[in-house]
């Protein structure tokens, strides 16, 4: 139970700061036309910056196998669970055109970013941690620019540009960095506006969230089907999944606490905005969102905390 309250408190920042998004939108301190700018920036030098710190000096990425396996495992994961949530889809009443796709594509992405990282940092207190997080996350991000934006989309074959992203190509440098050797040559200053930089970017971000929840809201009218499927999908038969792989699939330990934490996040935000520029169903990715983020309020420490006894990290 203990644990279970330590998990509580090291979420609750990310949700008071998503929550503070709305009051800043409601006030006009932030406003809709500042939102691509700062989001811009959170993108390209922001998360780049906090990734560079992380990664550079990280031993444990010196290994080639771990930085293989902790990308491999990012991407199919993502890709069997929004192969979970394409499946269920039909049962919630959701059909190709109507939804089915973006349900796939909100029930299958964990929030592996905005709330895994500070989560991460506060419950595994490893700069090897966090490297191997970031890696993990490439793995999705891979997942989500391929199969994510061709399931909403109904592209088939995605451009090659939508991967250039600032944290793809920040991730890509690092370990370039890292298994040459050439990080020992980065200079301290380099480094030290590396840390500044990147301490920015996940709060930065989380406002940004709740200002697109905020203009979402009265846009959007609840079905509960859709909600309680997102939360059987998303924080039940995926959580479940995760936590299979990381006992029982070998892997470095750094990686295990990883997939502990990514077993209980919600849905990922962000197919809220892929949603609405990609041809999906906004509303069905913002039920199935908001839903899966107030249950892991719940659900969120009490996975955690079991995950870490039963997996052993």
């Amino acid at each position: 139970m203990e644990e279970s309250i330590l998990v509580f408190m090291a979420a609750l920042p990310v949700y008071l700061i998503v929550l503070l998004g709305p009051i800043l939108r409601r006030t006009g301190t932030l406003t809709p036309e500042m939102d691509k700018g700062i989001m811009s920036m959170a993108v390209h030098l922001f998360f780049p910056c906090l990734i560079l710190d992380k990664l550079l000096g990280a031993e444990v990425l010196r290994d080639a196998g771990v930085v293989a396996t902790s990308m491999g495992i990012g991407f199919c994961l993502i890709l069997a669970a929004t192969g979970i949530a394409w499946a269920v889809g039909p049962l919630l009443g959701l059909k190709k055109g109507s939804g089915r796709r973006t349900f796939a594509v909100a029930g299958g992405l964990q929030n592996y970013g905005y709330i895994a990282i500070p989560l991460v940092a506060y419950l595994f207190p490893s700069d090897d941690v966090m490297a191997v997080l970031f890696i993990h996350n490439l793995g999705v991000e891979l997942a989500m620019w391929t199969l994510g934006l061709m399931l909403l989309s109904g592209i088939a074959s995605p451009s090659p540009k939508v991967l250039l992203k600032g944290p793809i190509i920040a991730v890509v440098i690092g370990i370039f960095l890292l298994q040459t050797g050439l990080d020992h040559w980065v200079p301290s200053v380099l480094s030290m506006s590396f840390s500044m930089l990147g301490a920015c970017a996940v709060p930065v971000s989380l406002l940004l969230v709740g200002t697109v929840v905020y203009d979402l809201m009265g846009k959007v009218k609840f079905d509960w089907k859709i909600g309680i499927g997102g939360i059987v999908v998303r924080l039940g038969v995926v959580t479940v999944l995760f936590l299979l792989v990381a006992k029982f699939v070998p892997m470095p330990v750094e990686l295990q606490q990883v997939l502990v934490v990514q077993a209980a996040l919600p849905s990922a935000m962000f197919p809220i905005v892929l949603s609405r520029h990609y041809g999906g169903r906004t509303d069905v990715a913002m039920i199935v969102v908001l839903a899966t983020t107030i249950a892991s309020l719940l659900t969120m420490p009490l996975v955690i905390s079991f995950g870490q006894r039963w997996v052993g990290v």
